[in-house]
């Protein structure tokens, strides 16, 4: 299905300009645009046609403007996204654009390249949003069908064997294993742009069906906010924030959120409360990465944090981890702990991520001996392959 686009402006030739800037889109059918002169005639639009994804408005306009339209849109039974166009002096009701709901702004004369890029990055949010909802809804409304909500819970999670095959600078291996049906540990990976890769790992606390639920909203938020090329600490900052808006469980995750530029191998990165990752050198060691300080997210709002930075080398591998592994008891009640973690990244086999998360799950399982499995176990490494 294409995207529905609703565009609100006065200006006559707008229209022309728009439809020859996404002829091609058009005829692919990958969108589709409305035009309105006014807000009351986009709230007419917007009233017979529910399916519309964006609104692209401007503020100054005849009979009803683009900030009364913004707060008419919030009063609606909709899920879209907005975008305010205005002259670049106009900051004022920029502001209070965003303030009543706008995702972004574009200012006159508009850049055609620039409003091409808006249009894609709202669209990549609105859809990500709608992801998160259903994603909950299916959760909540499966809370007694463990089964299904395990099933529901794997398809969320990326394939590490089937990702990014088409790409020869890294490859990448993830695996989760649950202590229970549904767990509370999360991972993804994704292309921000061609050249930027972003990756994390992290853990809910509790376990079971509400640690599931907090997982799949802290994962899709986190992706959502990632997506937008924010760098790691913003992107930590953000969705603390929204994870701290209605948190009645009083639940947290700790995350590791980083950026690896393909190009050049450089990792930019950022710590909530997680365990920092560890690098395999190309000379044979295991460097332990410096943590940013940061706490974990959704306990209170307002909490910064910090990006530091690291740079793999061609075929060094990154290895990211819960604390299910360090924290796997054997019968006696000992911890596989972060001494046996290192030792067994420093005897594992390189040529792959999938050999190096194997090597580390088997050596976990030869320490917890048959002992009943505690907390999920998940990992995600990455070798960079230059």
């Amino acid at each position: 299905m294409p995207f529905n686009i609703l565009v609100v402006d006065d200006e006559p030739d707008l229209e022309l300009l728009i439809r020859q800037k996404f002829r091609r889109q058009i005829r692919d059918q990958e969108f589709t645009f409305e035009f309105a002169r006014n807000g009351v005639e986009a709230l007419e639009m917007l009233a017979a046609n529910r399916a519309t994804d964006l609104v692209l408005t401007d503020i100054n306009m005849p009979e009803m403007d683009g900030l009364t339209l913004l707060a008419k849109i919030g009063e609606l039974d909709v899920l879209l996204k907005s975008v305010i166009v205005s002259a670049y002096g106009d900051m004022g009701n920029i502001r209070t654009a965003m303030n009543r709901g706008a995702a972004d702004f574009l200012v006159k004369p508009i850049d055609l390249q620039d409003l091409e890029i808006t249009v894609r990055k709202t669209l990549l949010e609105l859809v990500a949003l709608r992801e998160a909802i259903e994603a909950q809804t299916q959760l909540l409304a499966l809370r007694n069908e463990l089964e299904i909500a395990a099933t529901i819970q794997r398809s969320m999670l990326p394939r590490s064997d089937a990702a990014f095959s088409d790409r020869l600078e890294f490859e990448i291996a993830a695996e989760m294993v649950p202590a229970r049906e549904v767990g509370g540990d999360l991972y993804d990976f994704f292309l921000i742009d061609d050249d930027h890769l972003g990756f994390l790992i992290g853990d809910v606390s509790g376990k079971g069906v509400p640690a599931a639920i907090f997982m799949a909203t802290s994962r899709t938020l986190l992706k959502s906010s990632g997506i937008q090329g924010l760098a790691p600490d913003p992107c930590l900052e953000h969705v603390n924030d929204l994870l701290c808006l209605d948190n009645s469980s009083e639940q947290f995750v700790t995350v590791f959120y980083g950026i690896l530029k393909v190009r050049t191998g450089e990792i930019a990165y950022s710590v909530g409360g997680h365990n920092p990752p560890y690098v395999l050198r190309r000379d044979g060691t295991v460097e332990c990465l410096a943590g940013t300080g940061g706490t974990v997210l959704g306990v209170l709002r307002g909490i910064r944090h910090q990006t530091k930075r690291t740079v793999l080398a061609r075929d060094e591998t990154i290895f990211l981890y819960t604390d299910g592994i360090t924290e796997a008891m054997d019968r006696e009640g000992r911890l596989f702990s972060e001494a046996r973690l290192r030792q067994s990244l420093e005897r594992a086999d390189r040529d792959a991520p999938k050999t190096v998360i194997r090597h580390v799950l088997d050596d976990v399982k030869a320490h917890s001996s048959g002992a009943p499995q505690s907390d999920d176990i998940t990992a995600l490494a990455i070798r960079y392959a230059g």
